[in-house]
């Protein structure tokens, strides 16, 4: 088993209570929600990252002018 760490959070009576109802729906413990859930959180928000990077460096190449594109790209191939 990998070693892990024991951290604690803060949960609303709300949300405590749909985790609870969660975990015996799911048949799992809260950690492993929670982990779950984490886990996605991070997946998600680092495709976005990678997303907002691809649209930063498409606005740079917009800005290029096209010009500067020609001049160093092999167009004898297109001929």
């Amino acid at each position: 088993m990998s070693a892990s760490i024991t951290t604690s959070i803060r949960l609303s009576p709300k949300l405590r209570q749909a985790l609870e109802r969660k975990a015996r729906q799911e048949k799992r413990g809260k950690n492993w929600i929670i982990s779950r859930a984490l886990e996605n959180y991070l997946e998600h928000d680092a495709q976005y990252d990678l997303a907002a990077e691809a649209c930063r460096q498409s606005e740079i190449a917009a800005q290029q002018d096209a010009e500067d594109w020609a001049a160093d790209a092999d167009l004898d191939q297109w001929k």
